[in-house]
This record gives structure tokens, C-alpha cells and sequence, in this order.
């Protein structure tokens, strides 16, 4: 028994401790606003305009959290576009005042000064079919009222674009591994995944397993996830997120 326990803390140890240790060094080293108004929130024009782009668009973004919550988490968005439609609309949730936020930064702005990358990018019919679903998850989200927000466990922003995503399970989107909070269901859970393509346990976001097509093989202990992505080989490494061939996989969302 002592044994079992003690390969279980060494297991811990290098998939948690040790990814934890090296990311907080790299946040030692690296240059970083001094704060929310020392950031750049403009454009990165990773977007052409709008109304250049006929299909309709569904898109997830992620980019690092400001401050501290760098070492662990990123920050994520939806951005949406009808066909035909002459402006993005983004959404995303703040931690503070009213949480639900419409088109307060650009679609493709940076987010405390680091540049977001695109965790998917799905088009046409659908996209198109999809829009009405996440325009009404995001009028019914549970956690929009003042106060609501809680960094961690949450919920928070990862906890928002989750809940929004698994309104549009045919978008089979996998949330970044880093975006903590993403598990927050307000209570234990056992059922399908987000993309409903496994199966899933989770207790208040803090202790849980997932394996499915979608989202892999992933265990998540206290908000962080270590595990592996099964349709584009890559490890899944807390405070990291994926390292493999294919970075981003926004090809896995596109249409058939």
C-alpha cells in the first residue's frame, strides 16, 4: 500500500507539480503589462472584415489570462457571423460588473496584451444552423447576474464559452486543455462530453475524467487537465495545454 502511494505521488508530482513549477518560471521571466490599463485590447486583424466573408462562422479564441492566472489558464471567447451578415459578434464573460459582455473588445483583439490563437473556425450550413442555438444558450446562461463570477473553480470565463458550446454539440469543438473553469457545472455531473461523442464524471469542476472522440482522454484534477488528444495525436499538459504536430486543429471543426 505504501508503495501504490507512493508511485500515485510521484505520478502527481511530474503530470501536475512539475508542468505547474515550469510555467511559473516562464511567467517570472517574461515581460508583462503592469496592469488592465498597460495592456494592448487592439485588433491583432487576424479577421478579415466581415463582409467580405459570405458563409456563416462559428469560432472559439484563446489567449493567455492576465496576471497570475497566466501560470494556469487561458481566457476564452465565441465569436459569431450569420451568412452574409457586415459585422462579427463576439462574446465572452469579465469578472467583474454585469459578466456577460456583447462586442466589448473586437472579435480578434488581444486579451492582456498576448495574442489570441483560434481554437476553431466552423463554416456554413453549420455554422449557420448553430448561431440560434448559442445566441439562445447565451440569453439563458445560469451565471449572468452580478456577483456571479468566481475565478476558480468557477464560474468563469471558460465556464461560459463551455456552457455555450455544448448547446451546439454537431460543432464538436474540444475546449482548450488550459481554459480552467471549462468542467464547472455548479455540482457533480456524469454523462456525455461537451461534443456528446464520450462520456464524462466531474465533481464542481475539482476532480473528473473524460474519454471521448472529441475531446480525448483527459483527467482533471483541481481545475487542471493532463491527457491526450486521440484525433490529433498530442499530449495534453496542465498549464500548457497540447503538444503535438498540430497546435491547433481548427480543421477539426470545419465542415465535412
Amino acid at each position: 500500500m505504501a508503495t501504490r502511494l507512493k508511485t500515485l505521488r510521484l505520478i502527481m508530482l511530474v503530470v501536475f507539480a512539475l508542468p505547474i513549477a515550469a510555467r511559473a518560471a516562464l511567467y517570472a521571466v517574461e515581460a508583462h503589462p503592469r496592469g488592465w490599463r498597460d495592456a494592448n485590447w487592439s485588433s491583432t486583424h487576424l479577421l478579415p472584415p466581415a463582409a467580405s466573408d459570405a458563409p456563416a462562422r462559428v469560432m472559439v479564441f484563446a489567449a493567455r489570462a492576465g496576471g497570475w492566472k497566466s501560470i494556469f489558464a487561458v481566457h476564452t471567447w465565441i465569436v459569431v457571423k450569420p451568412a452574409n451578415a457586415t459585422q462579427y459578434t463576439r462574446y465572452d464573460v469579465m469578472g467583474f460588473g454585469q459578466p456577460v459582455r456583447i462586442n466589448l473588445h473586437d472579435p480578434d483583439a488581444y486579451w492582456f496584451g498576448d495574442r489570441p490563437q483560434l481554437v476553431a473556425d466552423v463554416r456554413g450550413e453549420r455554422a449557420a444552423a448553430a448561431i440560434p442555438k448559442i445566441e439562445a444558450a447565451v440569453k439563458a446562461y445560469r451565471y449572468a447576474s452580478y456577483g456571479s463570477y468566481r475565478v476558480w473553480p468557477g464560474p468563469n470565463s471558460n465556464t461560459f464559452t463551455a456552457t455555450i458550446l455544448r448547446a451546439a454539440p454537431e460543432l464538436a469543438v474540444a475546449m482548450p486543455s488550459e481554459a480552467v473553469g471549462r468542467d464547472f457545472r455548479g455540482d457533480t455531473f456524469v454523462g456525455l462530453t461537451g461534443s456528446h461523442t464520450g462520456v464524462e464524471f466531474s465533481i464542481y469542476g475539482l476532480l473528473g475524467a473524460k474519454l471521448g472522440w472529441v475531446e480525448g482522454i483527459e483527467v482533471d484534477f483541481m481545475g487542471l487537465v493532463a491527457g491526450l488528444d486521440l484525433r490529433h495525436p498530442a499530449l495534453k499538459i496542465p498549464c500548457f495545454g497540447r503538444l503535438g504536430v498540430d497546435p491547433i486543429p481548427t480543421a477539426a471543426a470545419q465542415p465535412a
